[in-house]
């Protein structure tokens, strides 16, 4: 295939989000080997290539159709949407990079409600998502452009609060900050550029979405296997979670079956304590590791 036929697809460099979108790239087949440069992939196994990119860049690049896919935050996306209106697509959520943005105080701050913005310096390194919040909620607050290190403005006066992103929360606890309000709910998506691709490129981005979407499924679903008696079936298929009609297999027993079935929702703890009342017995849930409708 022609080098102008292979697929291009920028990811992090750095970062929780970088690790996450080789994981994936790599729970869908693609066998990747790194260039002497170290900021690009190549995969054997299909057309792809793998360019490792600050995140902050991935929608220039699309934008400016260096690359056709990109996998970002949806809060990088969101602040830049200004800067690069209708020139990139959104085409699944992949799950993982899950954070938010969120407004930030120090524990004494007196939070009631949003009017209690009104008059305060928000630090943030994400101005423009910032701005928008503000004016849609008609809050008189100015903002300090910073980047990086964000939740340490308070304690340097820089500013009241911050706009940041938050994961666990561990930040702002060490920082002897509280959180005041979500902005955003943020993950990784895949992102394309506007571009039409070629009929190749076009033919590899249907594979890898295939993939992407089964390894998602599989991470979601689990294979769960049991014996049961023959009249608790009905019973027990009503206990079972986003199931399809389950595998019966008769045992040696007459009055017992294995019961064989894919669950596409969580199975917990309780679920299994439903099922073991209901007359099931010898529970098993294993992980799915590949999976293709």
């Amino acid at each position: 295939m022609q080098a102008n036929e292979r697929l291009t697809i920028a990811i992090q460099k750095k970062g929780r989000l970088g690790d996450g979108s080789l994981t994936l790239l790599q729970q869908c087949g693609l066998k990747l080997y790194p260039a002497k440069s170290s900021l690009f992939y190549s995969a054997e196994n299909l057309p792809i290539d793998i360019l490792l990119v600050r995140d902050d860049d991935i929608p220039t690049l699309l934008a400016d159709k260096i690359c056709d896919l990109g996998i970002v935050g949806e809060n990088v996306l969101q602040e830049q949407a200004s800067q690069y209106p209708l020139q990139f697509e959104s085409i699944i959520k992949l799950g993982f990079g899950k954070c938010r943005l969120a407004i930030a105080g120090p524990n004494k701050f007196d939070y009631i409600n949003l009017d209690s913005l009104n008059g305060k310096s928000i630090a943030s390194s994400y101005p423009n998502l910032l701005k928008k919040f503000l004016s849609q909620n008609n809050i008189d607050a100015s903002i300090v452009n910073i980047s990086g290190s964000v939740e340490i403005a308070p304690q340097l006066k820089m500013a009241d609060l911050i706009c940041d992103l938050v994961s666990t929360g561990r930040t702002l606890s060490e920082n002897n900050l509280k959180e005041l309000f979500v902005l955003l709910q943020s993950q990784a998506v895949l992102v394309k550029t506007e571009c039409a691709l070629s009929t190749g490129k076009s033919e590899t981005l249907a594979v890898l979405l295939r993939r992407i979407e089964g390894v998602l499924q599989a991470q979601e679903s689990k294979y769960i296997l049991f014996h049961a008696p023959k009249e608790a079936l009905a019973n027990i298929q009503r206990l079972l979670p986003g199931t399809e009609a389950p595998t019966i297999v008769p045992l040696s027993c007459n009055d017992k079956v294995a019961v064989h079935v894919v669950s596409r929702e969580g199975v917990f703890w309780g679920t299994l304590e439903n099922l073991r009342n209901a007359g099931a017995s010898s529970i098993l849930v294993l992980p799915i590791e590949k999976m293709m409708l």
